[in-house]
C-alpha cells in the first residue's frame, strides 16, 4: 500500500522557519522524483519545489527560490522540505507527491506529472 505521510506542520511566526518532512512507503523511493505543492485557503494548489531521484537536481518556484530548501534521504525513504524567512502569505496546506518514474527537468512543476500524494499538513505563518 502506497503511502506518503507529511509531518512538521504548525504555526510560526512570520520570518520563523519550518522543516517539513515526507515518510515514503509501498513503493521503491529511490526511483521516483518527490515534489512539494501547497494550497492557500481559497486558492489552487501551486509548485513549489522538487528533488529528483538521486537527489542531483532540485527545482524550486521563483517565489521560494533562496528561502526553501528540498532534500531526500533515500535510506530513509523520505524527503524534506526547510522552509526559511517565512511569510504570512505562504499560509497553506504542504502537500508531497511522487512521480511515477525517475524523471526530471521541468515537467517536475507539473502536478499531473505525479501519480502518488499525501495528505497534507498545515503550514501557518502568524504576522
Amino acid at each position: 500500500q502506497v503511502q506518503l505521510v507529511e509531518s512538521g506542520g504548525g504555526l510560526v511566526q512570520a520570518g520563523g522557519s519550518l522543516r517539513l518532512s515526507c515518510a515514503a512507503s509501498g513503493f521503491t523511493f529511490s526511483s521516483r522524483s518527490m515534489g512539494w505543492f501547497r494550497q492557500a485557503p481559497g486558492k489552487e494548489r501551486e509548485f513549489v519545489s522538487a528533488i529528483n531521484w538521486n537527489g542531483v537536481s532540485t527545482y524550486y518556484s521563483d517565489s521560494v527560490k533562496g528561502r526553501f530548501s528540498i532534500s531526500r534521504d533515500n535510506a530513509k525513504n523520505t524527503v524534506y522540505l526547510q522552509m526559511n524567512s517565512l511569510k504570512p502569505e505562504e499560509t497553506a496546506v504542504y502537500y508531497c507527491a511522487a512521480t511515477p518514474g525517475p524523471t526530471a527537468g521541468p515537467i517536475l512543476q507539473r502536478q499531473s506529472h505525479y501519480n502518488y500524494w499525501g495528505q497534507g499538513t498545515q503550514v501557518t505563518v502568524s504576522s
